[in-house]
């Protein structure tokens, strides 16, 4: 995804090749990374594909199995990642992904430190935000859940901006060699408070800090010890709102001069039995929008602050 070995590097326009990571998208809420292997095959319910039918397509391609269904073949985008990661912890997704990189200023050539690693879901994204010329500094009490994200970053191609280290920071804080580089420091931890001063140590003057919590309490607690070294702090709650767009077939006697559907699809509407009324009243397609039934509540806050300069 983001190799930095110009010869290994992955272009979206460029063809798949044997050992290459690929998404397989079957529909909107069903992926799967899969490495492509000559040899190797893929099936689900809508057939059996080959892997060497894919060698040679670009990304994006739609193909077809053996007997007629189809998926796409897409490349491993961080976005792309974050859907189909293996969950060894609960995970950030893609709304409060982007928020945290905007409000932490994470540019290319920054370096990021990161505590505690988790699933890897933040840690890809933060990788390609500082690509091609920054790193991320990424830290793990648990030795295997660390090992396993290391492997993932291999997968995905950030093994390169990205080190992966066993810590525990709220304990040990933050290694010194990155005393004053850090422009910018993710908490993903339960007790962030303690981890808060060595953060403030590792962090350039003018530096920003992030931290997710699942609990108001914790977020309480953290801006109180923010407070000794920190400045313009704001905690937010991100949710998101999703909408199925659909087309329906509707009673075209039912729409008014201006165009819109007096009625919204629903229940169906007893209708006339006498033949001329059924072919007075012909359906008509509409695309119709409503939210969808599988909302996403509360899932955490989001506090950021900014370290004092010293004058």
């Amino acid at each position: 995804m983001l190799l930095m070995d110009p010869s290994n590097k992955i272009s979206f326009n460029r063809c798949i090749r044997d050992g290459d990571l690929v998404i397989v998208y079957e529909r909107h809420d069903t992926m799967k990374a899969v490495r492509v292997c000559e040899s190797s095959v893929f099936q689900n319910r809508f057939g059996l594909f080959k892997h060497s039918d894919w060698i040679g397509k670009p990304f994006g391609s739609k193909v077809f199995s053996y007997k007629g269904g189809f998926v796409y073949l897409l490349a491993p985008t961080p976005e792309l990642w974050t859907l189909v990661l293996s969950h060894r912890t609960q995970i950030l997704y893609i709304a409060d992904i982007s928020f945290v990189i905007m409000y932490l200023e994470i540019v290319p050539g920054c370096l990021v430190l990161e505590s505690g690693t988790g699933s890897g879901s933040l840690t890809t994204s933060l990788a390609r935000a500082v690509a091609p010329t920054g790193h991320v500094y990424t830290f793990d009490f648990h030795e295997q859940r660390a090992a396993s994200a290391r492997e993932d970053f291999e997968r995905t191609g950030v093994n390169t901006l990205v080190t992966v280290g066993v810590r525990d920071i709220q304990g040990e804080g933050f290694p010194d060699e990155f005393s004053g580089l850090a422009d910018s420091v993710f908490l993903d931890l339960p007790q962030p408070w303690l981890a808060i001063p060595s953060a403030a140590k590792m962090l350039k003057q003018d530096g920003v800090l992030c931290s997710f919590s699942p609990c108001i309490e914790q977020v309480q607690r953290s801006c109180e010890t923010l407070k000794l070294n920190f400045t313009d702090m704001r905690t937010f709650e991100i949710l998101l709102r999703t909408y199925e767009v659909r087309e329906w077939k509707v009673d075209c006697s039912k729409v008014d001069d201006g165009g819109s559907v007096a009625c919204p699809p629903g229940k169906r509407r007893r209708q006339p039995s006498s033949e001329g009324s059924v072919r007075d009243n012909p359906s008509c397609p509409a695309v119709m929008s409503r939210p969808s039934a599988e909302a996403r509540g509360h899932y955490g806050y989001l506090t950021f602050a900014r370290l004092k300069c010293i004058t």
